[in-house]
């Protein structure tokens, strides 16, 4: 590439971060802006990534505004109207979406595209953790961080396979050209972006095209996407936690906090038996198939994908423990579509059979919350305690009548209520000490939450 030095606008995405981190790990000049700082760009500057947290291109470094030596790169989540995104636009600058700059680092090699409204984080670090381990190694581009590699980005030296997470938000997964590809789910989601539930399903449908002749397309059985425009050339197959299909589970059996399956491929006439997942959530025996299965294919072996998958940490922020005693669990995990959260609250319920669980959602978006409220209303009813947070905006602007309290009314509780996020430690520490605390789940996908999750471990935990 001719650019020495890249530039971030909007540097502190998941997305983005794995990018800044590829890039300054191959010697360029990296930078950018971000509205707030973050654990994530904390990490970020630490590893000597130069980011500032105020539009201004005052604040830019000079070595970033010479555009014979600078690309830039930025995020949808960002306005339009941005000063520095306007400021480049203008002079002269080539300016690149992040799903474009995926898309050509990418091109060059075996792309394993995990694409799904929920399920797509777990299952592409499932996916990278089992190629790691083995003696296939692989690069991934994931959008969460993975336990214990501490990094949202893996680089091999000797693997062609690159492991991607293939974002829907914007048709940004258009961009790709899998090798195979995975898809998870396909509820809708993003409508202020597809304005339909069928547009949004036409974008996987085109997603599926893009599989490369040769190649594979392993979808979940029974999700609604269309596989009609399948290039003739690539395989095409199925897989489930919950019936037979051309990879599925057997045999499932949870307790005493572990999870054990049988993994059946049945299109090469295989069993492995008595698998364990490391993290023993139920709905990681869906993803662990998934990641069996391309894991597999991609040649590594039965040992070595068993040992993995035992070993699994989970990305941080993806049914994340923070404190597991027989008095008290905490736990964190970014649901933050009615049915991530439906599958992640039944979850916890198996695994914590018989024991009072609290969970405390932050709605993120105004129109997603205005979308699909009956759907968040019975996830959030799931608990036998519902707290909200006030809904956080991220790129929106709030939508009359769209409130954490009008959610609230139509969640079917008697244990409910709305919290700021300032009052919140201190009220859970009242719910403790009242011995009302026993289980709790912080869930969302903004800023936010994640931020309180240390507060609130320091404080109960």
């Amino acid at each position: 590439m001719q650019y020495k030095n890249i530039y971030f606008v909007g540097a502190g995405g998941i997305g983005m971060s794995a990018l800044e981190r590829y890039f300054n790990e191959n010697g360029y000049k990296v930078g950018g802006y971000d509205k707030t700082p973050s654990p994530l760009t904390e990490a970020l500057v630490a590893e000597g990534i130069d980011i500032h947290f105020e539009d201004n291109i005052e604040a830019v470094d000079t070595v970033f505004k010479d555009p014979a030596s600078t690309l830039v790169c930025y995020t949808p989540a960002i306005p339009k109207e941005h000063g520095e995104l306007c400021y480049f636009q203008k002079n002269g600058f080539e300016v690149v979406k992040r799903s474009k700059l995926l898309g050509l680092i990418t091109e060059r090699l075996q792309g394993l595209c995990v694409a799904g409204t929920h399920g797509k984080t777990t299952t592409s670090s499932m996916i990278a953790h089992l190629l790691k381990q083995s003696h296939v190694d692989c690069n991934a581009f994931l959008g969460g961080i993975l336990k214990p590699y501490d990094s949202n980005l893996m680089l091999s030296q000797k693997s062609d396979y690159a492991v991607i997470e293939a974002d829907e938000f914007d048709r940004s997964f258009h961009t790709l050209s899998p090798y195979m590809a995975v898809i998870t789910s396909c509820d809708p989601d993003h409508l202020d972006i597809y304005g339909t539930e069928e547009a949004y399903r036409e974008s996987f449908a085109h997603f599926v095209s893009l599989v490369r002749p040769g190649g594979l397309l392993l979808k979940h059985k029974g999700i609604n996407v269309d596989c009609g425009q399948l290039n003739a050339g690539a395989r095409y197959a199925e897989y489930s936690s919950t019936e037979e299909a051309d990879y599925y589970a057997a045999n499932i059996r949870i307790g005493n906090g572990t999870i054990l399956f049988d993994f059946v491929a049945r299109t090469e006439g295989l069993c492995f038996k008595n698998l364990e997942v490391g993290v023993p959530a139920p709905i990681n025996v869906d993803n662990a198939v998934a990641a069996l299965a391309i894991a597999m294919l991609c040649g590594c072996t039965e040992e070595e994908m068993r040992e993995a998958l035992k070993s699994f940490g989970g990305a941080k922020r993806r049914f994340d423990f923070y404190v597991k005693r027989s008095d008290f669990v905490l736990m964190d995990d970014y649901a933050h579509h009615p049915d991530e959260i439906k599958a992640s609250l039944t979850s916890v319920a198996q695994l914590f059979a018989g024991r009072n669980v609290t969970v405390v959602f932050q709605p993120h978006l105004f129109s997603r919350t205005h979308d699909l409220v009956e759907g968040f209303a019975e996830a959030l009813s799931i608990p036998q305690r519902t707290i909200l947070l006030p809904i956080y905006p991220a790129r929106e602007l709030p939508i009359p009548g769209v409130t954490s309290e009008w959610l609230l009314d139509k969640i079917d509780s008697s244990d409910k209520c709305v919290v700021l996020q300032g009052e919140l430690v201190e009220y859970l520490k009242e719910l403790k000490a009242a011995g009302k605390l026993d289980v709790l789940v912080m869930m969302g996908a903004g800023v936010d939450i994640e931020r309180l999750i240390q507060p609130v471990k320091e404080a109960l935990g």
